[in-house]
């Protein structure tokens, strides 16, 4: 694949930026949202706040985390970044794909079930220990999100460790 030109990295720049603070910005709501839902008191604002976690996971998180990796990989591929040339890159891949592995194997399913049952239950979903054991994870899990996303933030910012050394150079090193 050819180098992209400035212009074009800029705008494809631009899209991964926008991915990753819708990202981050809903996961950070989703976050709040689960704050309020514990202190509740009344069932149909429970459901309400249940439900509009899993809107926003449905149709937020999961598009911009997909246009974050999609927009990250053309980045890679097509610049000078490389896939495994910088330190800040591999660590973003490593967190980000474990943000992506968690939110669809434990958070989904949470705010899934979460809202399932506080829709059967009303407010004696927070006697059901599923459902608390649920909605605990969707807080805290959604706390972590919130927390690594800006740390990946920061990590592209301030790209804080350097590139790796080349076969070359190392070959190199060992030589001399």
């Amino acid at each position: 694949m050819p180098k992209l030109s400035i212009r074009q990295k800029n705008w494809l720049l631009s899209a991964h930026i926008g991915f990753a603070a819708l990202w981050t910005g809903t996961v950070l709501s989703m976050f709040l949202l689960s704050l309020r839902n514990a202190q509740t008191a009344d069932p149909g604002a429970l459901y309400a706040l249940n439900s509009a976690i899993n809107l926003l996971d449905d149709y937020i998180v999961i598009p911009s985390a997909i246009g974050s990796v999609l927009t990250a990989t053309f980045l890679c591929w097509t610049t000078n970044y490389g896939f495994t040339k910088f330190y800040w890159v591999i660590t973003k891949w490593i967190l980000t794909t474990g943000l992506i592995i968690f939110g669809t194997f434990w958070l989904f399913p949470w705010g899934n079930t979460a809202e399932a049952i506080s829709a059967q239950e009303g407010l004696a979903a927070f006697q059901n220990p599923l459902y608390t054991f649920d909605a605990r994870g969707v807080l805290i899990g959604g706390g972590i999100q919130a927390f690594l996303l800006l740390v990946i933030i920061g990590i592209s910012v301030l790209k804080p460790w350097g590139r790796r050394p080349t076969q070359a150079k190392m070959n190199a090193s060992i030589d001399g």
